[in-house]
C-alpha cells in the first residue's frame, strides 16, 4: 500500500470514528444516518482486501448453516449474525453474489420461525437481497423471488420470477418445486399447472430423424440441498 493510499485510508478511517461519535449524542433518525455514514467508511477502509470480504461471507455461511440446527431463540439470533456478516460482505465487496443469494436465504428461513407480525418485513428484506443479486447476475435468485411473491399470494409476479429463473437456468427441477414449502399457495394454481407443463415440455427430449438426443440444461442442477441459492 502506497503512502498516499494509507493516509487515504486513515483520514476515511477517522472520519468514520468521529461519525459514530456524533451519532451516539444524535436522536434517532440523525444517528441512523450518522452510523450508515460510518459503517460505509469502515467497510471503503477495507474494500480492496478481498480476503476479508471472502472471510465474512464464509463466516455468515457457517453460521447460516448453524442456524438450522438450532432452534427457538437461539435460533434467530444465529440467523441475524448470519445477515450480518453477509450484509457487511457486501459493503466491503458490492458484487458479492453469494453474499447477496445467502442474506436472502437467511431472512427467508428467520421468517419462518419468527412471528406473524414480523413475517411481512422480513420477506421484504429478503426480497432486497435477491433483487441485488439478480443485478449482479440476472436470473440467479428469480426462483428465490418467486418464493417470496408465493407466499405474499402474487401470482402475476411469481410466474414471472418463475419464467426468468426457467430461462436463466436457474429454475429446480420439477419435484424440487412441488416440495418446496414456500410454493404451498399456488400449486394448485391452474397457471401453475400451466408453467410446469410448458417447463416440462421445453426440457423433454428433441429427436432429429428419430433419433433421440438429449438437451443439455444450460446450467446442471442436482438436489436441491446442494444449492445454498434456494430459499
Amino acid at each position: 500500500m502506497s503512502l498516499l493510499s494509507s493516509f487515504k485510508k486513515r483520514s476515511t478511517l477517522d472520519a468514520a470514528i468521529k461519525q459514530v461519535a456524533q451519532a451516539r449524542k444524535s436522536e434517532a433518525g440523525k444517528a441512523e444516518q450518522l452510523y450508515k455514514g460510518a459503517y460505509q467508511g469502515f467497510a471503503s477502509v477495507i474494500a480492496d482486501h478481498l480476503i476479508v470480504s471472502e472471510a465474512l461471507y464464509h463466516w455468515g455461511f457457517a453460521l447460516l448453516h448453524e442456524a438450522r440446527t438450532q432452534q427457538g431463540q437461539q435460533a434467530i439470533e444465529i440467523y441475524e449474525d448470519a445477515i450480518s456478516k453477509f450484509s457487511f460482505c457486501l459493503l466491503t465487496a458490492p458484487h458479492y453474489l453469494g453474499a447477496a443469494i445467502d442474506g436472502g436465504v437467511a431472512f427467508m428461513e428467520l421468517a419462518r420461525i419468527s412471528s406473524e407480525v414480523a413475517k411481512p418485513e422480513l420477506y421484504h428484506l429478503a426480497e432486497e437481497f435477491f433483487e441485488k443479486a439478480c443485478g449482479i447476475q440476472k436470473g440467479s435468485a428469480a426462483y428465490n423471488l418467486a418464493c417470496v411473491y408465493a407466499l405474499r399470494g402474487d401470482g402475476d409476479a411469481c410466474l414471472a420470477a418463475l419464467q426468468t429463473a426457467k430461462e436463466y437456468g436457474s429454475l429446480p427441477d420439477e419435484q424440487n418445486i412441488l416440495q418446496d414449502e414456500d410454493m404451498a399457495g399456488v400449486i394448485d394454481a391452474q397457471w401453475f399447472k400451466d408453467f410446469l407443463e410448458q417447463a416440462r415440455i421445453k426440457s423433454a427430449p428433441e429427436k432429429i430423424k428419430d433419433v433421440s438426443i438429449d438437451v443439455e440444461p444450460r446450467f446442471k442442477l442436482e438436489k436441491k440441498e446442494d444449492f445454498d441459492y434456494y430459499s
